[in-house]
């Protein structure tokens, strides 16, 4: 794990509502965003990235997710992005990694109503607001948002996330927009085994039923990328570009260009 050093920064703006935080040490450079883009959890530790390479003449954009799969932020992220990605797939190569993140990590295993856990976490009238702007956002992208069905805890989506990974980033990342779209378009509830495994078999992942008929299987790896590249922050979506600069919220994908081009234009790489 990095420790902390002294840096010295400049601020580059990105938008309105976005600065680029660009660091002379090799510590994670920041995008501040409003923090209504993004759900929050606290935590207190620090990052380590990864870096870039070329192939040819293009760069290769590399892109560490944290993201947990109840926040509706994450799936609008996670839309920008793949925006962001197919204009600049001229110029750039990608590889996508997700890692595990958790909002509410005590939450219960057998899942609660979403609707009742809203109300309850926000109260009546915050909580119309907070759908009718989730509502409008995801009709924005395409999607219709669904607020029936359970949510609760996400350890079993990470474990099956995290495995997916060895297996190809472009399958890890198939996995997460099915499960993004069974949980907040579809009803579903992702803490429900057969809807991890009917996603898994959608996306050609292998071995999923021997992972989670196993409850402590997996377990180690989601805690160890948890602490390797999310137990320092305490928002999601949260992306590290090329291992460098930090991306948060649901930024939308003109913002997310703009860093691509940083982490591209950067001499250090």
């Amino acid at each position: 794990m990095a420790t902390a050093t002294s840096a010295t920064y400049c601020r580059l703006p990105l938008s309105d509502t976005a600065w680029l935080q660009v660091e002379t040490t090799t510590r994670p450079n920041t995008i501040v965003d409003p923090p209504s883009f993004c759900c929050r959890h606290i935590s207190n530790h620090s990052y380590i990235g990864s870096m870039t390479h070329s192939i040819g003449e293009k760069k290769v954009i590399k892109i560490d997710v944290s993201s947990d799969t109840v926040c509706p932020w994450c799936f609008v992220g996670k839309q920008n992005l793949q925006k962001a990605m197919d204009s600049a797939k001229d110029q750039f190569d990608f590889e996508v990694r997700w890692h595990p993140f958790f909002l509410n990590p005590n939450a219960p295993k057998e899942g609660v109503r979403k609707t009742d856990f809203y109300k309850q976490k926000f109260g009546p009238a915050q909580y119309e607001g907070i759908i009718s702007r989730m509502t409008k956002v995801f009709q924005s992208l395409g999607f219709q948002y669904d607020t029936s069905g359970l949510t609760g805890n996400t350890m079993d989506s990470h474990r099956l996330i995290t495995y997916a990974s060895t297996q190809g980033y472009d399958k890890q990342n198939a996995l997460v927009e099915e499960l993004f779209l069974n949980y907040f378009c579809q009803g579903k509830y992702i803490g429900d085994r057969q809807v991890l495994l009917d996603a898994a078999q959608k996306v050609g992942i292998g071995g999923a039923a021997e992972l989670l008929e196993d409850p402590t299987k997996g377990i180690e790896e989601v805690q160890e990328e948890f602490e390797k590249y999310s137990s320092g922050i305490n928002g999601v979506p949260h992306y590290v570009i090329n291992g460098k600069y930090k991306l948060s919220g649901g930024q939308p994908p003109e913002v997310i260009l703009k860093a691509f081009e940083a982490a591209a234009n950067d001499a250090s790489f």
